[in-house]
């Protein structure tokens, strides 16, 4: 559960904002949608070879440039 002390005279829509940015920063809406289906362990490591790959191609493409 989420606490965002208000301060005295503090505006509700600078809270509002404080809370919003600690509602995404703790990931609690990524990992409902995880849950809302299985996937397997061998399409998640795919999926993160994947990205590897990707990111790895970027930063050699960014040495060579």
């Amino acid at each position: 559960m989420l606490i965002i002390p208000i301060k005295e005279g503090e505006n509700i829509d600078r809270a509002l904002k404080r809370f919003k940015r600690k509602f995404d920063r703790t990931k609690t809406m990524r990992q409902l949608r995880e849950r809302q289906q299985f996937n397997k362990p061998s399409v998640i490591n795919r999926k993160q070879k994947i990205k590897a790959k990707y990111i790895q191609r970027l930063r050699t493409n960014e040495e060579l440039s």
